[in-house]
C-alpha cells in the first residue's frame, strides 16, 4: 500500500471526523453559551444545573454502553444515528423548556445520542491508520471539539437562544447524512475496513481487564475524571462566572466566553507540541500540565482584577485540557492492539462526564454557599489531586 494512499486516506478521514465532532461540540456547548440569556429570562441556576447535569450523566452512561457497542457495530451506523437523533431532540428542547420533566428527559436523550460518536470514531480511526497518523487525526478532532465552544458562543451572541438550538440541531442532522454517506463510500473504496474479532492482541496478557490494567487504565481514569470536571463543568459555568463574579453584563459575558473558548482551542496543539519536545514521554507530559493548571488556578484565586483573573483562569483550563488532550489523542489510540479501543475510550469518557455531572450540581449550589472565590480553591485542589495521581513513577513497561 503506497504512502500516498495512506496520506490521502488519512486526510479524507480526518476532515470527516473533525467536522462531525465539531457538530457534536457545538451541540454540547449551546446550553452553556445561552445560560446568561436563560437567567435573564427568569430560569434559575438550579434549574439549568439539573437539566445539564442529568444530560452529563446520560452522556456518561451512554459512553459506557456505546463504547462496548462500538466494538461490535460498524461506525457508520453508530455515528450517523447518534448525530441524527441528537439533532431531533435539540429541535424539541426549546419548545418544552418550561416543563421540567420533559426538558430533563429530552436533554438527557440528547446526551445519550451524542455519546454514540466519540468511542466508535476513535476505534475506526485507530484501526485504519498507523499509530502516528491516528494521533494526528485524533488531534484534529480534539481541536475541532474545542472550536465547538466559541461557535456556540457566537451563535448565542447573534441569535435568540431558541434559534441557537435550532441551528445546532440542523447541523447535526446534516452531518448525520454526510457521515453515513462518506463512511459507506470509504468502505466500498477500501479506505475503511473492520478487523475481524479474532484479531490477535499483541500484548502478552490477553485478558481484557488485565491488558488495560497493565496499560495504566487506573491512572488515566483519574486523569479522565479530574480533567472532565474542568473541561466540561468549569467551562459550562464560565459564562456565569464572568457574569456574576467578574460583574460583566450577560452580553459581555457571552462575548468574553466566546473569545476565551477560542483561546482554549490551542490546548490540543500545545499538548502534542510539548509531548513531542519531551521525547514522547506521555506520563511526564500529563503530570507537567497538571502542575501548571494548579499554579494558574491559585493565581486566579489571588487576582480579582478582571483582566488578570480571566487570563489565569483561561490558562488553568488550557493546561487541564492539555492533559485531557494527551489522554484522548495519544493514550486511547495507543490501545489499538488490544482490540478494545472503543470500550476503553467509552469507559474513560463515562468517568469524565460522570465526574462532571456531580461537579455541576455541586458548583451550582457552591456559588451561593461558598461563593465564587472559594470555588476557585476547589478547582485548585482538584488539579493538585491530579498532580498527585499522575506522578510519573517508573514501571517495567511504562507507556512513555
Amino acid at each position: 500500500m503506497s504512502m500516498s494512499f495512506e496520506i490521502k486516506k488519512a486526510i479524507k478521514m480526518a476532515i470527516l471526523v473533525a467536522v462531525a465532532y465539531f457538530a457534536v461540540y457545538v451541540a454540547r456547548n449551546v446550553f452553556s453559551a445561552i445560560t446568561p440569556a436563560l437567567l435573564e429570562d427568569g430560569y434559575t441556576e438550579s434549574y439549568i444545573a439539573k437539566i445539564s447535569s442529568l444530560s452529563f450523566i446520560s452522556y456518561a452512561l451512554g459512553q459506557l454502553i456505546n463504547g462496548v457497542l462500538g466494538d461490535k457495530i460498524k461506525a457508520k451506523y453508530m455515528l450517523s444515528l447518534g448525530l441524527f437523533f441528537s439533532g431531533v431532540t435539540l429541535i424539541v428542547l426549546p419548545l418544552i423548556l418550561d416543563n421540567a420533566f420533559l426538558s430533563i428527559f429530552t436533554y438527557a436523550l440528547t446526551g445519550y445520542f451524542l455519546s454514540m460518536i466519540y468511542a466508535p470514531m476513535t476505534k475506526v480511526v485507530s484501526e485504519n491508520n498507523s499509530e502516528t497518523i491516528s494521533t494526528k487525526i485524533s488531534l484534529g478532532y480534539t481541536f475541532s471539539s474545542f472550536l465547538g465552544s466559541p461557535m456556540a458562543g457566537l451563535l448565542a451572541t447573534f441569535f435568540a437562544w431558541q434559534t441557537v438550538f435550532y441551528t445546532s440541531s440542523a447541523f447535526l442532522i446534516i452531518m448525520a447524512v454526510a457521515v453515513f454517506t462518506f463512511l459507506l463510500i470509504f468502505e466500498k473504496s477500501g479506505l475503511v475496513k473492520y478487523p475481524k474479532k479474532e484479531q490477535k492482541i499483541k500484548t502478552q496478557n490477553v485478558g481484557g481487564a488485565r491488558v488495560l490494567f497493565k496499560r495504566k487504565i487506573v491512572k488515566y481514569s483519574f486523569v479522565s475524571m479530574l480533567t472532565g470536571i474542568v473541561r466540561t463543568s468549569v467551562v459550562f459555568w464560565l459564562p456565569t462566572y464572568i457574569n456574576k463574579y467578574l460583574e460583566f453584563t450577560p452580553e459581555q459575558s457571552t462575548l468574553i466566553f466566546t473569545v476565551a473558548s477560542l483561546l482554549l482551542c490551542v490546548a490540543a496543539f500545545l499538548a502534542v507540541f510539548v509531548y513531542e519536545r519531551l521525547h514522547r514521554k506521555l506520563d511526564f507530559s500529563v503530570f507537567l500540565f497538571f502542575i501548571l493548571s494548579t499554579l494558574f488556578f491559585i493565581l486566579t484565586y489571588l487576582f480579582k482584577a478582571p483582566i488578570f483573573n480571566l487570563l489565569f483562569i483561561v490558562l488553568a483550563i488550557i493546561c487541564a485540557n492539555c492533559s485531557s488532550s494527551l489522554m484522548w489523542s495519544v493514550y486511547c489510540p495507543s490501545l489499538y492492539d488490544t482490540g478494545m479501543v472503543s470500550s476503553a475510550t467509552g469507559y474513560l469518557d463515562f468517568l469524565s462526564y460522570l465526574a462532571a455531572a456531580g461537579a455541576n450540581i455541586f458548583f451550582a449550589d457552591a456559588q451561593a454557599t461558598l461563593g465564587w472565590k472559594n470555588l476557585i480553591l476547589v478547582w485548585f485542589l482538584l488539579m493538585l489531586l491530579g498532580c498527585i495521581a499522575t506522578i510519573p513513577f517508573k514501571t517495567k513497561k511504562a507507556l512513555s
